[in-house]
């Protein structure tokens, strides 16, 4: 484990992450704030935040993965694709990053336009019990979206992941809004909470429900719908963060090779 967190590329990654939640909730929340003389419609904070994702996506992909979302982050995990320290890191990034992105936001924006800067609650009379489950549906159909629309093995003509994760946001927000304000995304929640220093009765809906979410879609397509043929010594390495791929062997392999006389 030692060996994955003491590398320049693992701190990137974890860097990338917090950088790119920051941006991600700065634009979302600030899509959602309630200006006196243009309120937002559902259309535009949807389109807002799934534009944030997936310019993100676009932008850090290659570097970290492009979760900024712990749900994300934590299927990735039980989908036995990134290590346990990693995981760690990455949610403890995107958390400080939500709330520094939150943070910015409430100091940039006029004392009248702030309200509650946009944080998540229940709505149109939804029960702490509908509002787990609508959580869960809308974070499935993300995480399955990035799943499939990541999957190297495709060989169909998949498209633009980005354009696609970004679409499921967009797609999430315009029916979530309704009941709960759409989180999908715990540190999207998390952080305009602790900024304004009010976290609702409800508030523990945003965790539960996406992470249950992410971990269903991610039990589905990963040992069910398209499971990876790995055996048990590969599978442990990945959680250690030991593993390295065939891809990584034959990079050694041949910086060995040149530096050899």
């Amino acid at each position: 484990m030692r060996k994955e967190i003491c590398t320049i590329a693992f701190a990137r990654a974890v860097f990338t992450e917090f950088l790119a939640t920051l941006i991600f909730v700065f634009f979302g929340l600030g899509s959602a704030l309630k200006w006196p003389s243009a309120l937002p419609t559902v259309l535009q904070i949807a389109l807002a935040f799934g534009l944030a994702i997936g310019t993100m996506a676009q932008t850090f992909g290659h570097i970290s993965g492009g979760h900024m979302n712990p749900a994300v982050t934590i299927a990735f995990f039980v989908g036995n694709q990134i290590s346990f320290l990693r995981t760690l890191f990455y949610i403890v990034a995107q958390l400080v990053g939500a709330i520094a992105g939150a943070g910015i936001l409430y100091g940039v924006t006029p004392v009248n336009v702030r309200g509650n800067l946009a944080v998540n609650g229940l709505s149109n009379n939804t029960t702490a019990g509908q509002a787990v489950v609508v959580e869960m549906i809308l974070t499935f159909q993300l995480v399955m979206c990035i799943f499939a629309s990541t999957d190297s093995r495709r060989r169909d003509n998949v498209g633009s992941p980005a354009l696609s994760i970004g679409l499921s946001v967009t797609l999430g927000h315009l029916v979530g809004i309704y009941f709960t304000g759409c989180s999908m995304n715990p540190a999207r929640s998390f952080g305009p909470a602790v900024v304004i220093g009010r976290f609702s009765p409800a508030h523990w809906v945003f965790w539960v429900g996406p992470i249950c979410g992410g971990i269903l879609a991610s039990l589905l397509y990963n040992y069910l719908l398209s499971p990876h043929s790995m055996n048990l010594s590969d599978r442990v390495a990945i959680v250690k963060g030991t593993y390295e791929s065939e891809e990584e062997w034959e990079e050694k392999e041949k910086s060995m090779e040149m530096s050899s006389p």
